[in-house]
């Protein structure tokens, strides 16, 4: 059985296939009863824009639950810090070692930052369609 996320959220607005969904990303620790005296548990609102097929029967301000795999969010993960670190460290000692000039590999090493990330760019919308989020109403779960 696979993991799943869930988070709640309102409607905001809805287009042909798009949903957009306000949720509020809660700290891990928001449950504390400690909460109010510690600093460090927060919430952040985030707008989602959710592709359905079935956008129209959704209505502006009503309560929808998103659902997405917990895999994808690791993968995620991945993606954005633990493959940069990787090739930044990589590229860094080799190009140190080639290239006798500590300032030029660490240039050399961003550079190859910013080619990996503009990559990502380049292939956003594939990476879309994989780390998305599936809607459903309320009504449904319950």
């Amino acid at each position: 059985m696979t993991q799943m996320i869930a988070h709640r959220g309102t409607v905001e607005s809805v287009n042909e296939k798009h949903v957009s969904v306000r949720i509020t990303q809660l700290a891990a620790c928001s449950v504390c009863a400690a909460q109010k005296l510690c600093k460090s548990s927060d919430s952040k609102e985030k707008l989602i824009d959710i592709v359905s097929a079935d956008a129209a029967s959704f209505s502006v301000g009503e309560e929808v639950i998103l659902t997405g795999k917990l895999s994808l969010g690791l993968q995620a993960v991945l993606l954005a810090y633990i493959v940069p670190l990787i090739l930044l460290v990589a590229v860094l000692f080799v190009s140190i070692d080639a290239l006798d000039s500590e300032p030029l590999a660490a240039l050399t090493a961003i550079a190859t930052l910013a080619v990996y990330y503009g990559f990502l760019y380049l292939m956003r919308d594939k990476l879309s369609r994989k780390f998305s989020f599936t809607i459903k109403h309320i009504k449904e779960i319950l």
